[in-house]
């Protein structure tokens, strides 16, 4: 045999070699060494496939058959001996050797590997982000989805279990319009992008999640197979939860030991799940987590247009919807942010930069205010740069203003100075002093530095 035989192999061919001395009798079966053994056609064929030549019966042994017909008769109480013995032997060679081999090893590789699938357990907070919530019908921004999306990777991370992430993401229609990017082309169209939603691998790098929290997409095999699991374990299998906390999820054995839960999140968005965690020790990933988990593909374009801005400082204003007013009853116009629409207008953002941001410097500005030239008074002390002046690298990647949104915050974090539109952490540098929270406090805008909104 070519190499080393296996064990039931080795077996078999003492076996056989251990009955040469029956004399060679020919019927039109496999014949080693003068050996018959009815019953055996598989087991010859997986040696000789092996490389244990069977070699057929000679002419003179034919020959000495036809002459000896009587003698070759009187061989036939010995041949079924024969046959019989080598099947015992057979049976012996197997039952000692597979089983305390390869069987005894499968068998328990098998239990193995079906212990560590249950070992492994499952969250699932269902097929698309904020949905079931209030947003099944439409979708939220991307902040708001990425807030929902954090706040189920830390539970998933707090209770150890591999988080079944939705495969794609709601785009909202109001935040992908394609003028954003072609400003200075045709800053005015409205012009939406044709995607209303894209996979959530086009946006996030899964294996890089991953090495901090497990996760497998619920259009994946692996979902498949948990999922069919989990009806075969009955009620070790899945769990449907609705309102019970997280500790209770890790600490009560009626969810610890279950497969996969199926988690109800808040009817109103995910997020709302860690909105009252005021205990910072007890959210585990922190709030630039997704964003610093962009895929490669994002990351790559992001890495090319910051080797070309060179040494530069950054700033993020957002405006657009944010800045909604509504009237009162007395007429009068009303916004949850008084001195946002003030804040982020050039002439303010240039007061508030200047003892951050030296005159001179390149600011990369990354807004979604879509009026042309609404920056253009900050040239006169920077040079200005935004995501329009390097279309040529984007147009390839980037198929939607989420993705487009990806690349601008890689490149914000990249700065050697960043100004955030809002304070997130006590020591970010902000353009506004108004909290970004809704504080549901509705106040007359504020346009001048010295007059201050105040409630009616």
């Amino acid at each position: 045999m070519r190499g080393i035989d296996p064990p039931y192999l080795s077996h078999a061919k003492r076996a056989l070699y251990h009955l040469s001395y029956i004399p060679f009798v020919y019927d039109g079966r496999f014949i080693k060494d003068n050996i018959i053994i009815d019953g055996t056609r598989s087991l010859f064929s997986s040696l000789e496939s092996n490389g244990w030549p069977l070699r057929p019966p000679t002419a003179m042994a034919i020959l000495r058959l036809q002459r000896n017909k009587e003698k070759a008769r009187s061989l036939v109480v010995q041949l079924f001996l024969a046959s019989a013995a080598a099947l015992v032997l057979l049976w012996v060679a197997f039952s000692t050797s597979i089983p305390a081999s390869l069987l005894s090893s499968a068998s328990a590789s098998s239990r193995a590997s079906a212990k560590a699938a249950t070992d492994i357990k499952y969250l699932y907070w269902g097929n698309r982000v904020d949905c079931p919530g209030k947003h099944c019908d439409t979708c939220a921004g991307l902040g708001h989805q990425e807030s929902s999306l954090r706040c189920a990777l830390d539970e998933a991370l707090f209770l150890g279990r591999v988080f079944v992430m939705p495969s794609g993401m709601c785009i909202n229609p109001t935040h992908n319009k394609k003028g954003i990017l072609h400003q200075t082309r045709n800053p005015n169209t409205d012009e939406m992008w044709a995607t209303r939603s894209c996979p959530l691998g086009s946006l996030y790098d899964l294996d890089l999640i991953s090495s901090k929290v497990p996760v497998i997409l619920d259009n994946s095999k692996a979902w498949l197979h948990i999922l069919s699991t989990s009806l075969k374990l009955g009620r070790k299998g899945v769990v449907h939860v609705n309102g019970v906390s997280r500790s209770d999820l890790k600490e009560k054995n009626q969810y610890s030991n279950v497969l996969l839960i199926n988690r109800t999140a808040s009817p109103l968005a995910w997020f709302m799940e860690c909105k009252d965690r005021t205990d910072h020790n007890s959210v585990l990933l922190p709030h630039d987590f997704l964003p610093m988990m962009a895929s490669r593909r994002l990351r790559n374009v992001a890495d090319k247009i910051k080797h070309l801005l060179g040494d530069y400082d950054a700033i993020h204003v957002r405006r657009g919807d944010i800045l909604k007013t509504r009237k009162d009853r007395f007429g009068i116009e009303r916004s949850l942010h008084p001195h946002l629409d003030r804040d982020t207008r050039p002439e303010f953002i240039q007061h508030r930069i200047v003892k951050w941001i030296p005159p001179g410097r390149t600011l990369f500005i990354a807004s979604n205010e879509r009026s042309p030239g609404f920056f253009s008074p900050l040239s006169s002390r920077y040079k200005l740069a935004y995501s329009s002046n390097f279309t040529d690298i984007l147009d390839p990647v980037v198929e939607n203003n989420y993705q487009l949104f990806m690349v601008e915050r890689l490149i914000l974090a990249g700065a050697r100075t960043y100004v955030k539109t809002y304070k997130e952490d006590e020591n970010d540098l902000s353009l506004t002093d108004d909290p970004k929270k809704n504080t549901k406090n509705w106040q007359i805008p504020v346009y001048t530095m010295d007059n201050e909104g105040t409630d009616r």
